[in-house]
């Protein structure tokens, strides 16, 4: 007779799902500090904004050397520690950024800055996934990737009533100080946290053979990171330079800029979940394809309401639509992995997406001098909908998968 799911809801679900939200809300938090910062740090550092936006990109473009790294520790040798080791270095480089006395010194510790959070998301929503009862999978899903949202919201708010309350020398350093505090998140795992038994179930003994099972996935593997690049086109494209794009498009100041910025996130949030949860009901592809029609829908309000308040209602709803259709990726990458490089596999899509995607910001900062930002940004995602539903229609899902095998008496 088979035993109960005794699985089905592992004891420390509700602090595996906390470490992977909190880890990446405050990840996301230290990333978008800089958005709110470029024309400040151009000043300071006396570069241009183009070149702040550049150091962005080298961010990103460092992800999947981070994601490598911690995700082939976290197969070999556990979730716990890794992510543990993962909070403490993103931490501890977003608090050096605070001291960069140059730009070349900033540019060196954000590329620092980008292998620690390349590395945190693989191995957070992989414990996540791990502890998540199946028929709740979509849910605990949507509220890891909400966290991204809610870590751009915390640094929308704290650029609208922190910064310009902070001394104007040093204010933006302080912001950088200020994302240091996530390694406290460190004790909440060492203490509360407990190891993944499906790690425990499917662990290979040594690199190699890690190695050996990732080339076995490849063709696979090759169409998540194509999907992935998609997902961060769609992302960054909407994110990135939409406070710039408010200021110099529309002339708002900054705290008009955090409000919008605000209320957007708000809406990225509830579509996280949202759609997280619906894709429990009509599967992960359709849930995401739905999630990315409404994008397509609202590009026209994002970029041209005739009012503030149409303005605040196209960006709110878009990014429901935007990390609607992200709140369903952990779930739907953390089941199409193979069981003993679910560490790794997620991630390294995750992040190579971002690499091949590293130029976003640039590329629509480009195409405002040709066509005008209003259709460098609604133009460029048109296209990236388009493309990134006919991927995810072509492809495959594994809803409700089992991580852990049960017993059998």
């Amino acid at each position: 007779m088979a035993a109960t799911a005794t699985h089905s809801r592992q004891p420390g679900s509700f602090h595996a799902l906390a470490a992977g939200f909190l880890g990446w809300t405050l990840d996301a938090f230290d990333f978008f500090v800089v958005v709110f910062l470029y024309d400040t740090l151009a000043a300071k550092f006396g570069v241009s904004k183009t070149t702040i936006i550049t150091a962005t990109g080298v961010t990103l473009a460092f992800r999947p050397v981070g994601a490598l790294v911690f995700g082939m520790l976290a197969d070999r040798f556990g979730r716990r520690t890794p992510l543990i080791a993962n909070v403490i270095f993103f931490s501890a480089v977003e608090f050096a950024c605070g001291f960069a006395p140059n730009f070349t010194v900033f540019l060196i510790l954000r590329a620092l800055y980008g292998i620690g959070m390349g590395g945190e998301w693989g191995v957070g929503a992989s414990l996540a996934m791990e502890f998540a009862p199946k028929r709740w999978r979509g849910l605990f899903s949507g509220i890891v990737q909400s966290g991204y949202s809610i870590g751009f919201l915390l640094a929308a708010v704290a650029a609208r009533f922190l910064l310009p309350n902070l001394p104007e020398d040093t204010g933006w350093r302080w912001m950088f100080w200020i994302g240091g505090l996530p390694a406290l998140l460190a004790l909440y795992i060492r203490v509360k946290v407990p190891e993944s038994a499906a790690w425990e179930q499917h662990r290979l003994p040594d690199f190699a053979s890690i190695a050996r099972e990732v080339v076995r996935f490849w063709p696979t593997f090759l169409y998540l990171v194509l999907m992935l690049t998609l997902f961060m086109f769609l992302s960054h494209g909407t994110q990135d330079l939409y406070p710039d794009f408010l200021t110099h498009e529309h002339g708002f100041d900054k705290r008009t800029v955090a409000d919008l910025t605000i209320i957007s996130t708000i809406g990225a949030v509830a579509g996280a979940i949202i759609f997280g949860e619906l894709s429990e009901r009509i599967g992960r592809r359709y849930a995401i394809v739905a999630a990315l029609a409404l994008t397509f829908a609202m590009l026209p309000l994002w970029v041209s309401g005739s009012s503030i308040v149409l303005l605040a209602i196209g960006a709110f709803m878009l990014q429901v639509g935007v990390q609607g259709a992200w709140g369903i990726v952990p779930a739907h990458l953390n089941e199409m992995a193979p069981d003993a490089v679910r560490g790794l596999i997620p991630g390294m899509a995750y992040q190579l997406g971002i690499l091949f995607a590293s130029p976003t910001s640039n590329i629509e900062h480009s195409l405002k001098g040709v066509v005008g930002y209003r259709w460098a940004m609604a133009g460029f995602e048109m296209a990236v909908i388009v493309c990134l539903a006919t991927v995810v229609l072509l492809g495959r899902e594994r809803k409700g998968r089992s991580f852990v095998h049960e017993p059998i008496d």
